[in-house]
């Protein structure tokens, strides 16, 4: 039973990772390919210590590693799988999206 309560555990820290849109986004554009630190910053529009502070979250729960080349720093993901939950969860979204407008018509 305590092995079982530690599993849990780290899947819901692994799930409390992904519950934020920009740290979501970061993990979709991994899923297209490494990227430095900077490009990151770009696409979440935010400062490069929040953007490191979403990364360092995403790294402790093991969905993403990291890669340190002179000054520059490399993100890329760990986990890839969780790129088909994802895609689950926006294909039950996109359902029920149609189900509303189903009603609604």
């Amino acid at each position: 039973m305590r092995r079982e309560r530690r599993v849990l555990e780290e899947k819901a820290q692994l799930f409390k990772a992904l519950g934020h849109p920009s740290r979501l986004l970061m993990v979709e554009e991994l899923g297209r390919g490494e990227r430095c630190v900077c490009e990151l910053v770009a696409m979440v529009e935010a400062d490069f210590s929040t953007v490191s502070k979403h990364l360092s979250v995403l790294k402790q729960a093991g969905i993403v590693e990291d890669d340190k080349r002179g000054q520059q720093v490399f993100y890329r993901l760990r986990m890839p799988c969780v790129l088909g939950f994802m895609g689950c969860v926006e294909g039950v979204i996109e359902e029920q999206a149609r189900e509303r407008a189903a009603l609604s018509a």
